[in-house]
């Protein structure tokens, strides 16, 4: 079983995927099958698909992070980030990431974020497209590599928060 993440894109159509690629018959399978039988209340996983009757292969569960705050945020979550987590899997197949011989044998599970206040749906889509082979991609070959992650441990910080400078807890530990 392969775990991955990726951040693409800033502001409010930013995307944020974790994956997590493996066999049907392991871990990753029994996790794909419960979690497409138990929705809950705003997180309903779905397959995604390419068109209509059109799954991506390996057959991908698209669970969203944040419950659907209106019809809009309802759309872009369903329409362009469902798109593009589709197309990145069907990207990180075409190039070689994911291996095509044993796609019938695993499956994809993609966690997605859609800003509440996410506004550009053609963005939603690049970013998302971008972030899920991004995602696969680095589960598959290990990324970061811990010499990343060790050093960013000295200022830690993402689009909502960024640690102090001075920071005496991170000074103590270096």
């Amino acid at each position: 079983m392969y775990i991955g993440e990726s951040f693409i894109g800033s502001g409010v159509n930013a995307a944020h995927i974790n994956t997590v690629f493996g066999a049907r018959t392991g871990p990753a399978g029994t996790a794909w099958a419960s979690s497409l039988a138990s929705p809950s209340a705003g997180h309903v996983p779905f397959v995604a698909v390419l068109a209509p009757s059109v799954p991506v292969k390996p057959l991908t569960l698209f669970v969203t992070k944040a419950a659907p705050t209106n019809d809009t945020h309802g759309t872009l979550i369903w329409g362009p980030a469902q798109a593009g987590v589709a197309a990145g899997v069907a990207d990180a197949v075409a190039d070689g990431t994911l291996p095509g011989a044993t796609i019938e044998e695993n499956v994809v599970i993609a966690a997605v974020w859609v800003n509440p206040d996410a506004d550009d749906a053609d963005t939603v889509y690049r970013n998302n497209r971008e972030a899920t082979a991004r995602a696969l991609r680095n589960g598959l070959i290990g990324e970061p590599h811990i010499d990343t992650v060790l050093a960013a441990r000295h200022r830690p910080h993402n689009p909502f928060y960024t640690a102090p400078t001075g920071d005496p807890f991170t000074e103590k530990k270096q």
